[in-house]
């Protein structure tokens, strides 16, 4: 057992490249990780990273060590999953992470729903927009929308959104329809999280910058003041589809509107999905689409 010691402490660091992060995710203290690391080092009588007061990094030696141990522990973790998966109820605790309007809208309903099917899962869900260290925090599933821009993690796709531009029809009778992305400079556009919106024009991303008599960071806001007449907005489908349906809302500049975009389930690259993991994961993207 002596060989394994300090390879989890090691592992942990070399992820996320932080004795603190990898002291909360292991539950010990940052000093005992400290030491471990060190009697590694001395063990092995090489160095296995740089460290500065921002950052550890691996060193070239680290580098070939961590390749070697992440199998290691891949493996032994393969194996207490085959004892796992005989388990014919899943159970224990799960925490995740989800944007709040599409959390609290649809994610959350399935989670109860899935609660109330296991019984014996406890799930701890932290609806912020914020985007959250899973490795830090400790999380092991995160629900990410749009485009993604993280590498260090693995994704399933669970389903699709479309951004819409929008208006009432009292608003555009008003102050007429928009047919191209230069007229919008002349509208009242409603303005979120983001002063651009984005299109795509010819087959190419465009973003194009916009103002408006309001800001506001909540796509309700912005929905009931179009709905009021107030000007534009554009929100992802989840917040106005039954007004479109109604026609409360009308959708303009059809042509210029991007792909649809997804919408993930994060979760640690190089980790495999625990059993309980991978049948909420299985759930919410059978329920979803």
């Amino acid at each position: 057992m002596f060989l394994w010691e300090g390879v989890s402490e090691f592992v942990a660091v070399a992820e996320s490249e932080s004795f603190t992060a990898a002291s909360k995710q292991l539950g010990i203290s940052t000093a005992q990780v400290s030491r471990q690391i060190s009697a590694l080092e001395n063990r092995l009588n090489t160095k296995l990273f740089y460290r500065t007061t921002r950052k550890v990094s691996l060193t070239e030696e680290g580098t070939i060590y961590y390749q070697h141990c992440r199998r290691l522990l891949d493996g032994l973790q393969e194996a207490e999953r085959a004892i796992s998966d005989r388990r014919d109820t899943p159970q224990g605790s799960l925490k995740l992470t989800a944007p709040v309007t599409y959390g609290e809208q649809y994610i959350m309903p399935l989670v109860v729903d899935f609660i109330l099917q296991y019984p014996e899962v406890d799930v701890t869900m932290n609806l912020t927009n914020q985007t959250v260290d899973l490795v830090e925090g400790g999380y092991d599933l995160a629900i990410r929308l749009g485009k993604l821009s993280s590498s260090t993690m693995m994704a399933k796709r669970l389903a699709s959104r479309t951004q819409f531009v929008c208006a009432s029809p009292g608003y555009l009778e008003k102050f007429g329809v928009p047919h191209s992305l230069s007229e919008l400079r002349h509208h009242n556009c409603l303005v979120g999280n983001y002063d651009h919106w984005r299109f795509q024009e010819a087959g190419k991303e465009r973003s194009v910058r916009i103002d408006g008599t309001l800001r506001c960071a909540s796509g309700h806001a912005l929905r009931d003041a179009a709905l009021k007449g107030l000007g534009l907005i554009q929100l992802p489908d989840y917040y106005i589809i039954d007004d479109l349906e109604r026609g409360d809302l009308v959708t303009v500049l059809d042509t210029f509107r991007e792909p649809e975009e997804g919408i993930w389930a994060l979760y640690p690259h190089n980790r495999h999905l625990s059993p309980k993991v991978r049948l909420l994961v299985d759930f919410l993207a059978e329920s979803l689409s």
